[in-house]
């Protein structure tokens, strides 16, 4: 029997290499109408159906059984960050393997898994939502200072500030949607802050079992914490990488997460590892394809193999097991000092010319608005390097965004204010 995969959401180029992987799968796709325009190849699928983005579980569970009834599902899948829930309301519906409604709504609800960790005895950050800046300075009286405040949901490092002093909270829960509107209905959540290193950890897993395939270092603006870079391997001792192993293999147990690619943060304290947040999908930022040049493992086919139904858990152990040449590879990204319109980028193949660099990208086309460091769609380049080593790697990525020059038009009432 052909497969047939019900995607959720859009997944870039991932629904394509899902047909090409096994000859006969089709793909249905279930999708926000503001994410038709992300989808690549669309003619390619069975079908594509478009919901509106406040549509009730109900109509995305009526819509697939529809389609379900004339052509059965074999899988279903979602690759992005969004619309989890809606996948594992599905998979549990139509009987297709997939994470539980229970897991899905813990690593979306940030605020629900700090309660989570800690009841399980794996972290006691303090957190909590608030309903207004009152609330917000309270929890900062009982708890003190530095503490992060951000959407209780959300993605893109928006609206993530840290909080030094009381005076400032206001201004941070404005800025996590509370106050501006721009947190798309979530929660605001505030949390204690773990001074330390930031790392990403991602791992795979089948039937419960996990393995972390790759531990990367990122680097983040110290005010909003906007990944401006990363590095993998990690420089970590191999006691250090036993302890963030250790770490992320029970928080994915704690959370019911039993399958597929995750993308976990954490912090490396004096006290040990500490999470951020965990994820139900492949790491962003071009991580994968980091942890591909340096451990042989591709994330992205793993998961494609996976949904259709193969065991690849022996074979990214073998490919980690395998004598490799150690080597580094990092990524760096552009951000911009002002506002405007971006007029050109000059520096380019001065930028492909410094030696290891594998890749320079423009992350927004000439003519396009643009303004500073809020989040990481706000960034407008970046580039990869590999090296020996994890100084070397970085320092060609930010060597190579060094030489390019970006032409920014401002109005003249912007000019009067920078």
């Amino acid at each position: 029997m052909s497969e047939h995969v019900l995607v959720i959401g859009s997944g870039r180029d991932l629904p394509t290499r899902l047909r090409r992987a096994r000859a006969g799968t089709r793909t249905t796709v279930i999708c926000r109408l503001d994410y038709l325009s992300k989808l690549r190849e669309t003619t390619e699928h069975t079908r594509v159906i478009g919901v509106s983005p406040g549509a009730p579980d109900a109509e995305w569970l009526a819509l697939a059984e529809a389609v379900h009834a004339r052509q059965p599902f074999t899988a279903i899948v979602a690759f992005g960050e969004r619309d989890q829930d809606k996948c594992a309301l599905l998979g549990q519906a139509l009987g297709l393997a997939a994470h539980t409604p229970r897991t899905a709504a813990l690593v979306h609800d940030k605020h629900a898994m700090r309660a989570r960790l800690r009841e399980a005895g794996i972290d006691s950050t303090a957190s909590a939502e608030v309903a207004d800046v009152d609330a917000l300075r309270a929890f900062l009286a009982a708890h003190g200072t530095p503490c992060i405040v951000k959407p209780g949901g959300g993605s893109f490092s928006k609206g993530v500030t840290l909080v030094r002093d009381a005076g400032e909270a206001a201004a941070a829960f404005a800025r996590a949607g509370g106050e501006l509107g721009d947190g798309c209905g979530d929660s605001v959540l505030v949390e204690q802050f773990h001074e330390g290193p930031q790392f990403s950890v991602e791992a795979f897993s089948e039937d419960g079992d996990h393995q972390v395939v790759a531990v990367t270092r990122k680097y983040s603006d110290p005010v909003h914490f906007v990944e401006l870079g990363h590095v993998s391997p990690a420089p970590l001792t191999p006691a250090q990488h036993k302890q963030v192993h250790d770490h992320v293999e029970r928080i994915l147990d704690a959370l019911g997460i039993t399958s597929g690619a995750t993308h976990t943060e954490i912090v490396l304290g004096a006290s040990g590892p500490q999470v951020i947040e965990t994820h139900v999908r492949m790491g962003g930022d071009e991580i994968p394809a980091l942890a591909h040049d340096v451990t042989g493992v591709d994330i992205a086919d793993c998961l494609i193999r996976h949904t259709l139904g193969e065991k690849v858990l022996p074979g990214i152990r073998a490919t980690l097991a395998a004598p490799r040449t150690p080597r580094s590879s990092a990524i760096w990204f552009a951000a911009l000092p002002a506002s405007g319109v971006l007029a050109g980028t000059t520096g380019l193949d001065e930028a492909r010319a410094v030696p290891g660099v594998t890749e320079v990208q423009l992350l927004v086309p000439a003519e396009a608005a643009v303004g500073t460091l809020e989040s990481s769609a706000s960034r407008v380049a970046h580039a990869r390097a590999v090296a020996p080593s994890a100084e070397q790697a970085l320092g060609a990525a930010r060597e190579a965004i060094g030489r390019l020059t970006f032409h920014l038009r401002v109005h003249a009432a912007d000019q009067e204010a920078l």
